[in-house]
Formats: structure tokens, C-alpha cells, sequence
């Protein structure tokens, strides 16, 4: 394959890529908490020992996460929760403590506040939340503090870190903050009876879908051109011989 190829199927790759993304963007547009996700793409530049000089080739080794906020929706249900602006929720998993801005919230046999897949909710202080099993009424401050019965209990820890994109994405709504060190934030607000969807722009990924297959498609077109283009060549070269 020649150089010409080896640009275009580096290109094609990284489209292959950015097209996983935006579909997994598209799955997500009901899960709550999810932010979307995109592609960067960068040069790389690879030296040519044989023709002499370089060729840029195209690389696709990096997302990021969209920081925006998504629609927060009135569900009614005391254990959802939705924080209105910057920071994070901080669950309890068995690789460690993990952001995420999924809110939907419930009790487990134990009393204590864990998300869908059954991790804890955290407080200030990294502690479990555990809610009496007595308890009538349970309900969240703005700052946070949960209270059974008009008795506070504890305040939910809601976090921030000084570089988002410095986290991993891990289990779809959830992030490895890494080397960061999440800081506990002072004037954030949670919504109790509320909810954060996805900001997910239905419209924005399909159009993106769209162009990035088109796009695919006119590298694989040139590939094909390029690989008759080099047959007519050997072919031609074969008969004057």
C-alpha cells in the first residue's frame, strides 16, 4: 500500500471510532446523568526513510465528555436527586469511588441510599447514607443534608474536580476522577424529586451520524480508486515487459 492509502486508512480508522462514539451518544439519549461523548483528532507525523521528508496521518486516541448540563425533570420520587449546576455524585464501587451525576436513587435491604446498580451513596465524609427503617417522611436540602422525620442524618457529598477531562469514563454514567483529588463543594444545590437526563442532542448526533458515514464512505472510495488506479499500473507495466 502506498502512502496515499496509509493516510486514508489512518483517517478511516479514526472514523470508525468517532461513529462508536455518536451511536453510544444515540443509545443513551433516555439514560439519566449521561454525558455525551467526543472525538479529538490529532496529527501524526511519521517520518518517510525511503522517499525522504514526512506524511501527517490522522489519530483519534482521545474523548472527551460534553460538561453542559442536561434537562432536569420533576419526577416526584423523594430518593431522585439532581444536582443544578457544576459537581458530582460520589458512589461507592468495588474499584473504588466513582463520579457520576445519575441521580435515580433507592434504598437497599440495609437502609442505606445506593444507585440502580447497587452502589453506595456517599456523604461529605465518604460514609454511607443509612436512612432509619422507621422513617415516615425523608427529605433533602438544597446543601444537601438529609433529614428522616425533620431529624438531619447526614449531607450528601457532591464533589468537583479541577479538570474534568483529566477523568475517565467508566460504566457509562460514571467517572474515575484518576489522579484528580475531588473537592467537596460548598454551594452546590441538589434538587430532591428531580432528575438530570441526558445531554444528548438528538438532532446534533444524527446529523453527526450522518456526515461521519459520509465521510467513511468517500474514504473508502478513494481507497478503491487508488487500489484500480495502482492495477492498471502493475498491468501496464506487465505488458511493456
Amino acid at each position: 500500500m502506498e502512502t496515499a492509502g496509509y493516510v486514508t486508512l489512518s483517517r478511516q480508522t479514526g472514523l470508525w471510532k468517532e461513529m462508536q462514539v455518536v451511536a453510544n451518544n444515540v443509545a443513551n439519549i433516555s439514560t439519566s446523568g449521561f454525558r455525551r461523548e467526543g472525538v479529538v483528532f490529532t496529527e501524526m507525523l511519521r517520518a518517510l526513510p525511503n522517499e525522504g521528508g514526512g506524511v501527517a496521518m490522522a489519530a483519534a486516541r482521545a474523548r472527551f465528555s460534553d460538561p453542559s448540563q442536561g434537562a432536569v425533570k420533576q419526577t416526584g420520587n423523594p430518593m431522585d436527586l439532581a444536582i443544578q449546576g457544576r459537581g458530582f455524585f460520589m458512589v461507592e464501587t468495588p474499584e473504588g469511588n466513582r463520579l457520576t451525576r445519575a441521580g435515580a436513587f433507592a434504598l437497599n435491604t440495609e437502609g442505606e441510599m445506593v444507585n440502580p446498580d447497587g452502589y453506595r451513596l456517599l456523604d461529605v465524609g465518604g460514609a454511607p447514607i443509612f436512612i432509619p427503617p422507621d422513617a415516615a417522611v425523608v427529605s433533602v436540602a438544597q446543601d444537601g443534608t438529609v433529614s428522616a422525620d425533620g431529624n438531619p442524618l447526614a449531607q450528601i457529598g457532591m464533589f468537583e474536580v479541577d479538570d474534568e477531562n483529566a477523568m475517565t469514563r467508566q460504566f457509562g454514567t460514571m467517572f474515575n476522577p484518576g489522579e484528580a483529588d475531588p473537592l467537596a463543594m460548598e454551594n452546590a444545590v441538589v434538587l430532591q424529586g428531580f432528575i438530570e437526563g441526558s445531554n444528548v442532542n438528538p438532532v446534533t448526533e444524527m446529523a453527526r451520524m450522518i456526515q461521519v458515514q459520509r465521510t467513511y464512505e468517500m474514504g473508502m472510495k478513494f481507497l478503491e480508486n487508488e487500489d484500480e488506479r495502482i492495477r492498471n499500473v502493475t498491468r501496464t507495466l506487465g505488458q511493456r515487459a
